[in-house]
């Protein structure tokens, strides 16, 4: 027994790897940084990165890893006061999820390689950032999605962005699986900055007014502190049609009031973004103990409250509150703090880092302008705004990190890293108030019932090692691996092997082979409510629920990933870098969402489903004419396949000016290449229906490149992008039946536009739009508006895909001013 338990320790060994604390070198990257201005597009040579790789002094354009790098300059000339579009416009492979329904219309995510949001981990200062308490539950591309929401990380505080977009599990944890966003934190100890910027959308509505601010200190001596304010303002938009209902003539003949509704007829405005008003500090403070010890520590703080429209609610539903009809709102008041603090040095050789994070996301979920019907049925009365319940989730991690160089007479000297890392994240879900979860409770968004609130929580620990090096001349070897324990699924081991040849300084080849794991998050284990319209009710059932088990589901298990990439560099020319990498991810139990599951009214109905709703306790609305399910499992084993291109060039052409050149570009298919589960419980109908088929394998376009020149001249600067995508698709059912239709986008080219001027040392003024054209999507399948209509369904009202890469809006036009003191 003693020899098998030192056995796998021993192999354990070999095969683990940190990479969680990079804080030690952050200031000696950030130190080597080019000026601000000096960097441009989404990859810069002569940078020195800290992620993916334990070596000090890397520069990006020598990493055996594809990495690209946004500076603070590039991140902000994207026209967007987020972070999460700034780096959407910025990388090719970076999908920005541009419109949601519902509650995923109050935190919209983004993804890396057309894998799932969680499936990136996002990192601040080397360290491992929460995710949000919202999970995104309705169906589409980023369903499931809870992972961290970078909008709480103000852009005025931000140095620079480094983006691995490799596997790297085995080198910052199990989540990994798709690549690594770290974030690096300004620690400036002197000067203010910031701007004042405002836009809208040119159709109308979007109106955005935003200002920030970051001012360095130096508190004491050896001490820095950097401190960042931000406060945004975004206002509704409505790109929705007319809802069927409300133009019917035998409807109009029964409900002649509607006529008189405001803003008749186009009442329904559930298709556009949602209203917020957001302000986020973030602070960055370091201080020198001694001359080999010193202490730091960073923080984010954020509230956010925002508001959407529901599906309109017709005059006949309760005319004695609301005799022209109504359309609720669902309210959402979200706090999101987060504080890291850690200690570090070196001592005998060894440097060392012990640092402790811990973040938290609370969301209080409401509804406004609504009503209970059946609680005034029965009792005369009914509030009209109430809340309906809280998402609560949060994460503590702590890190002891090790690393050391050994000269052993190869090339270049041995780096060594261990460490450990202790982690417990925790989920809740709080239940509403009585009045909103009275039998099918609050118009348009019932409160959490008593069988869907609970407190979950989950302990991981892992141990990582690390070892790269250059055996011989001109060749890297990086040898990662990592063990984790999870207290609710037991142990995975994981590993990475990186490595690079320089044939010379113009070209050199690279390539990768790791695994992956990724345990479900928490709340897509055991998030559970009724989504509900006018026509239907559908119930979340949560994976591990009695619920669950009558229709074929027995919990989640974690999903397992084997990556593989091989690329080149290329330096032809003086300031011309290129590169090129294939990938492959294969990923087996991988956590999807299923298809619409019917019990009543679809064309085609399991009596599993009925009984599962029956068994959760909920209690659904009467007049709706669809009922059914939907649930979270290990439904498919998939396979992406892609190549990512950067090129960058800089042209001087003396009394001219200087051009920067990019280009950047990213082709991606994923296949459901097997369906693991089809349970008998649901026949005749299937888990995954085509709808959910073709949001894993075409919802994204395969294709995505960006072409950008910054062009510099005395105080002039202008900066023009060309963003052009793919087709995508979906397949699409208005009953759930035999027939899909496919409402597919065609190609699109869409072109941003700033051009900024210095008029002074302190100040810099520019206008700009991105989409400058104005351009829409493609709309529905008219097929599908065309049965819609005809069975007066609300649906009607979206006659633009949810799935568009580049939004509903059209175009955004805004000006800005930026100072620097």
């Amino acid at each position: 027994m003693l020899k098998a338990t030192l056995k796998q320790g021993a192999a354990a060994i070999i095969l683990l790897h940190s990479g969680l604390s990079f804080a030690q070198e952050v200031q000696v990257a950030m130190a080597d940084m080019p000026a601000p201005d000096a960097l441009s597009g989404p990859t810069t040579t002569g940078v020195v990165i800290v992620t993916g790789t334990r070596a000090a002094g890397l520069k990006v354009e020598n990493s055996a890893s594809p990495i690209q790098v946004l500076d603070s300059a590039s991140l902000n000339r994207t026209g967007q006061a987020d972070l999460r579009q700034a780096l959407g416009q910025n990388l090719p492979s970076f999908t920005i999820q541009a419109f949601g329904s519902d509650m995923a219309a109050m935190t919209l995510s983004a993804r890396l390689r057309g894998l799932s949001p969680n499936n990136t981990l996002v990192l601040v200062n080397g360290k491992r950032r929460h995710g949000t308490a919202n999970l995104a539950v309705l169906g589409g591309a980023f369903q499931g999605g809870a992972a961290a929401d970078l909008n709480y990380i103000p852009l005025a505080a931000i140095d620079h962005v480094e983006v691995l977009q490799d596997g790297a599990a085995a080198q910052y944890g199990t989540d990994a699986i798709a690549g690594v966003i770290n974030i690096i934190l300004k620690s400036n100890n002197s000067g203010l900055s910031g701007n004042i910027n405002g836009g809208g959308y040119h159709d109308g509505g979007g109106h955005t007014g935003h200002a920030s601010a970051n001012i360095g200190l130096a508190p004491f001596e050896s001490a820095w502190l950097s401190l960042t304010a931000e406060t945004k303002y975004h206002g509704f938009s409505n790109r929705g049609g007319i809802d069927p209902r409300v133009n019917d003539p035998a409807t109009l003949a029964a409900q002649p009031q509607l006529l008189q509704a405001p803003g008749y007829p186009y009442l329904n405005r559930i298709q556009g973004d949602a209203q917020y008003r957001q302000h986020v500090g973030a602070m960055n403070f370091g201080f020198d103990i001694g001359a080999d010890t010193s202490f730091y520590s960073f923080a984010t703080y954020g509230e956010k409250r925002a508001r959407a429209f529901e599906n309109y609610r017709m005059p006949s539903r309760i005319p004695a509150v609301y005799p022209l009809g109504f359309s609720p709102l669902e309210t959402f008041d979200e706090t999101d703090a987060a504080l890291t603090a850690g200690i570090k040095g070196t001592l005998g050789g060894w440097k060392w880092d012990l640092s402790s994070t811990y973040g938290k996301d609370v969301t209080k979920v409401g509804v406004d302008t609504s009503v209970n019907v059946s609680l005034f049925a029965d009792t005369g009365f009914s509030p009209t705004v109430f809340k309906a319940g809280e998402f609560r989730a949060s994460q503590w991690t702590n890190n002891l990190d090790l690393s050391r160089e050994f000269d052993i007479g190869w090339a270049a000297p041995l780096n060594f890293a261990v460490g450990l890392e202790q982690r417990r994240d925790t989920y809740e879900i709080v239940a509403g108030d009585p009045a909103s979860r009275y039998k099918e409770g609050s118009q348009s968004y019932p409160g959490f019932l008593l069988t869907d609130a609970g407190r979950h929580e989950r302990d991981n620990e892992a141990f990582y090692v690390n070892v790269s090096s250059q055996p011989v001349a001109n060749l890297t070897v990086d040898l990662a691996g990592r063990y984790e324990h999870f207290s609710d699924f037991g142990s995975a081991r994981v590993g990475k092997l990186t490595s690079r040849y320089d044939f010379s300084p113009a070209f050199a080849l690279r390539g990768t082979f790791s695994n992956g794991f990724r345990a479900p998050t928490l709340a897509e284990s055991f998030y559970s409510a009724t989504n509900v319209s006018p026509r239907s009710a559908f119930v979340q059932l949560a994976p591990n629920s009695p619920g669950a088990r009558l229709v074929g589901i027995d919990g989640l298990k974690p999903e397992a990933s084997t990556n593989l990439s091989a690329g080149m560099v290329l330096n032809p020319a003086p300031g011309l870098t290129v590169t090129l990498d294939a990938y492959q991810i294969k990923i087996r139990d991988r956590i999807v969402g299923s298809g619409a599951l019917y019990g009543s009214g679809g064309a085609v109905n399991s009596p599993a489903v009925t009984a599962a709703i029956l068994a959760n306790g909920n209690v659904l609305d009467p007049t709706v004419v669809e009922t059914g399910i939907n649930i979270f499992s290990n439904a498919v084993n998939t396979r992406s396949r892609g190549l990512e291109f950067v090129a960058t060039k800089s042209s001087n052409y003396g009394g001219y000016g200087r051009v920067d050149w990019s280009a950047a570009a990213n082709y991606n298919v994923v296949k459901v290449i097997q369906v693991n589960q089809a349970p008998i419980q649901l026949q005749p109908q299937l888990l995954l229906d085509t709808t959910a088929i073709s949001d894993i394998e075409t919802a994204s376009p395969r294709l995505r490149l960006n072409l950008g020149a910054l062009w510099k001249s005395g105080a002039w600067t202008v900066n023009l992008r060309e963003a052009i995508y793919g087709k995508s698709s979906e397949m699409q059912s208005p009953d759930g039946g035999a027939t899909y239709y496919k409402t597919e986008i065609g190609n699109l080219a869409v072109t941003d536009l700033e051009a900024a001027y210095k008029i002074s040392q302190a100040w810099t003024l520019a206008v700009g739009a991105n989409n400058l054209f104005n351009k829409y999507p493609d709309g529905i399948n008219p097929e599908v508006l065309r049965i819609q209509r005809e069975n007066l369904d609300n649906s009607a009202v979206t006659i633009y895909p949810s799935f568009s890469p580049i939004g509903i809006n059209g175009g955004y036009y805004y000006a800005r001013a930026n100072f620097k003191f």
